[in-house]
């Protein structure tokens, strides 16, 4: 079927070219000129602009926007609407908050356009082995989208989980599971690397985790991989980002009264991980040796 494509980056590029190889027409546009450019292949037909989009596409039209959460989806959704009638279908397939998607949806619904909040998951994998997809839509929305997430996704790899802001609301919670997942074999390779008795081979030990072991995972191979390259991981700095999702797990549990510990540790491992030297850390150090004579340690 025909759709568009707003936002070329690392995951838009490549669901494109999976969904040219599924047989699908597809209209691309981003603000990077080059980046269209090099999308421009058979099957793929580039945009000028956000009306130029509304222009080459055959109502009822789908539009899929992937482009960072915020005030970039924001600006592309205002930019696009006027352009589109109703019937047609918006669909925003980044990391967005659940509740921006709740209030698009109902703006939308106003005019008679369909948004449909799609969680993705799968990174820069996501070409060759396909995308998690976790849909918040109508039923008629999914029903119409379904050609588009069967081919992005691999089998069993979709679903409709529920109404309009439910796909943003699973994968925001399924981001919180992964910082502590992230969290755990962090802090386990940690151990292992700070072992005094034995000089470890953290590639190997990844590598028979994988086989059979109750710990394996798609990240343990992917442990794996990385150990491979450098198994003391020396060219990479402890710097730890995040694009919200965690945060906005912990927020939902504190609001629901649901413990989470692990995942509200893991985020602010991820902020101490930004630390340069920890300030905190310091007090620490100073009110043992004022209490208790420590030694402190200087610079």
């Amino acid at each position: 079927m025909q759709l568009a494509m707003i936002g070329l980056g690392r995951m838009g590029g490549n669901m494109v070219k999976r969904l040219v190889q599924g047989g699908h027409e597809a209209i691309v546009y981003d603000s990077r000129a080059d980046a269209v450019k090099a999308h421009s292949a058979k099957g793929v037909h580039a945009a000028k602009d956000l009306a130029d989009v509304a222009r080459l596409l055959t109502p009822p039209r789908v539009v899929w926007v992937m482009v960072p959460a915020g005030a970039p989806v924001e600006s592309t959704i205002e930019q696009l609407v006027p352009h589109l009638t109703r019937g047609d279908i918006v669909i925003d397939g980044g990391n967005s908050n659940f509740h921006d998607s709740l209030r698009r949806a109902a703006a939308l619904k106003v005019q008679g356009i369909e948004f449909v909040d799609v969680g993705t998951s799968g990174g820069v994998w996501g070409l060759t082995l396909g995308y998690c997809l976790m849909i918040g839509a109508s039923p008629a929305a999914f029903q119409h989208c379904e050609p588009i997430f069967r081919t992005l996704a691999p089998p069993e790899g979709f679903a409709r989980v529920g109404p309009p802001g439910a796909g943003h609301y699973v994968k925001m919670v399924h981001n919180g599971i992964e910082y502590g997942m992230l969290q755990a074999y962090a802090e386990g390779y940690d151990i292992l690397h700070a072992s005094k008795d034995f000089k470890l081979q953290l590639g190997e030990i990844a590598k028979l985790w994988n086989h059979g072991s109750v710990v394996r995972s798609w990240l343990n191979e992917l442990a794996e991989r990385a150990f491979a390259r450098d198994d003391q991981l020396a060219a990479i700095r402890g710097y730890v980002e995040d694009s919200g999702e965690g945060r906005w797990t912990v927020a939902e549990a504190i609001r629901l009264d649901v413990p989470a510990p692990v995942i509200t540790l893991s985020l602010l491992a991820r902020l101490r991980s930004r630390q340069e030297e920890s300030f905190g850390a310091k007090v620490i150090a100073a009110l043992r040796n004022e209490f208790g004579g420590h030694a402190v340690r200087t610079k």
